[in-house]
């Protein structure tokens, strides 16, 4: 038991984490999760509800002497990211995270933590548990389906929630109270066709493959500079396909829309054994080319080549569609778009899109973005510009949804102030007051439950959607200590 996290504190936080590994809830998948966490608030004797969207809010009643304190509300998202590598296959949806401790941060072996947010989650369970802290009346409401477009905050109704403060527990970094973040959007085109068959001949089919990119949060990690797998992937193709007679039979890279894509394949026909030579020739280079490129952000990319097993089953992407799926993919925005105005900072990114996901399937071939942006004006600029150019290509837009809107910032919160008190006596130093450009819950609960005072805060993770993903010890045991201090000073 020398690496098992029961032996970190606070005790009773990582007791709640270590079950929340034990049990599958990536989103979608909310029945097993849900199940447990109104089991627990049941348990306690306290009163426990649920609503159609399957948030469930917890009450808690304030501590004697503290009956006169407001009631504050403690949010996290119950749902997790599910990525794992190609060559570590993981079933999210029955299988058990298994998480270690590596230094300073737990990890888990080979996939994603779900420390974002079950970090969140773990610490709201524990304060509803605890019968040695004192606070006013506290609701702990736990919401569903946040990574996949945030259905459960979207959910939510007035009179499901009764408290006038929130603290949402889903941020990121130590030392940082965020009091705005980004709204977002997706777009989704499609490219639908009637697949032809092979034509049996001397031909050669290839997979080409390329792994071992960091990817990481669409929001966050955006300003990184890390490599999107598709763009490179089709980097490659369209050159490919431009000096050679090769036709293009799939393509998939990516599978979720809030995760910079780590992986891309695509498998391709090449007319005769010459240009065989040269396609593994050329994804050398590129190999090489990306590695150049991207030293010193990425780990090495690996970039290959290797026989795919050919048969009249075979089916090919007509060439026409290959070559508008090229270009317009070649064509579109990606990465982060501009800065607030005035400002070149890493953290003051505005606009980003995030080329998500490409993958093709018996006579269709579907492109996914993610369009984030604190100005709505100017996510909507990004999603036509998008649109624009799959239109261009004479694919068919079929989605582009509004998404969620962003979280105006508000500097004269009164909860702020205490909130940046508290820390500072705390810690002998003042915490950073920020606007995120990943996508909080906040902004879409406040349209709903007008005049909330809101602020986002948590400890330290690295790397959320992507198996790289890690919290940092230290910082859970401190932000613990500091929230237990606000329900008491709020």
């Amino acid at each position: 038991m020398e690496n098992s996290i029961l032996n970190l504190k606070p005790s009773k936080v990582w007791k709640h984490f270590y079950e929340l590994t034990q049990i599958p809830r990536p989103s979608g998948y909310m029945t097993e999760i849900t199940a447990f966490i109104e089991a627990f608030g049941n348990q306690l004797g306290l009163e426990t509800k649920r609503d159609a969207a399957n948030n469930i809010c917890i009450r808690k009643p304030a501590t004697p002497g503290y009956e006169n304190k407001p009631a504050i509300i403690l949010q996290s998202h119950l749902d997790m990211v599910p990525q794992s590598n190609s060559d570590a296959p993981f079933d999210f949806t029955q299988d058990k995270i298994q998480a270690i401790i590596d230094g300073e941060w737990v990890k888990a072996q080979g996939t994603t933590l779900g420390a974002d947010n079950g970090i969140g989650v773990a610490v709201i369970l524990a304060i509803l548990e605890a019968k040695d802290l004192e606070h006013g009346a506290i609701e702990g409401l736990f919401t569903t389906d946040e990574e996949t477009g945030m259905y459960g905050a979207i959910a939510i109704r007035p009179g499901f929630i009764n408290g006038k403060i929130m603290l949402n527990l889903d941020s990121e970094q130590d030392g940082e109270l965020y009091i705005g973040c980004a709204g977002g959007a997706d777009v989704s085109a499609q490219f639908q066709y009637q697949d032809e068959a092979w034509i049996p001949k001397e031909d050669v089919a290839i997979k080409i493959s390329l792994t071992g990119l960091k990817g990481g949060h669409s929001g966050v990690d955006i300003h990184l500079g890390r490599a999107n797998a598709n763009k490179l992937m089709f980097r490659f193709l369209h050159e490919a396909l431009s000096t050679y007679n090769i036709r293009l039979a799939s393509v998939s890279g990516g599978s979720l829309r809030n995760a910079i894509p780590r992986e891309a394949f695509a498998t391709i026909v090449v007319d005769g054994k010459e240009p065989y030579k040269r396609i593994l020739e050329m994804v050398a280079g590129y190999k090489e080319v990306f590695n150049r490129e991207f030293a010193g952000i990425e780990n090495p990319i690996e970039f290959k080549a290797e026989f795919a097993p050919i048969t009249p089953a075979l089916k090919l992407i007509p060439k026409d569609v290959q070559t508008r799926l090229t270009q317009a993919i070649m064509a579109c925005p990606n990465n982060v778009i501009n800065t607030v105005a005035g400002m070149s900072t890493v953290d003051a990114v505005e606009t980003s899109t995030n080329m998500a996901i490409v993958h093709s399937s018996e006579g269709l071939t579907e492109v996914k973005f993610l369009v984030r942006s604190a100005s709505e004006s100017k996510k909507e600029a990004v999603c036509k510009s998008i649109e624009s150019v799959f239109q261009l290509a004479k694919a068919d837009v079929v989605e582009t949804s509004n998404g969620y809107p962003g979280w105006n910032p508000n500097p004269q919160s009164p909860v702020l102030a205490v909130m940046e008190r508290v820390y500072e006596a705390q810690n002998g130093e003042k915490p950073l007051v920020k606007v995120m450009h990943a996508g909080l819950e906040c902004g879409i609960i406040l349209a709903s439950v007008p005049g909330l005072d809101t602020v986002s805060f948590g400890p330290t993770i690295k790397f959320p959607h992507s198996p790289d993903e890690k919290v940092k010890i230290a910082t859970v045991q401190k932000f613990w200590e500091y929230l237990t201090v606000l329900l008491k000073s709020i």
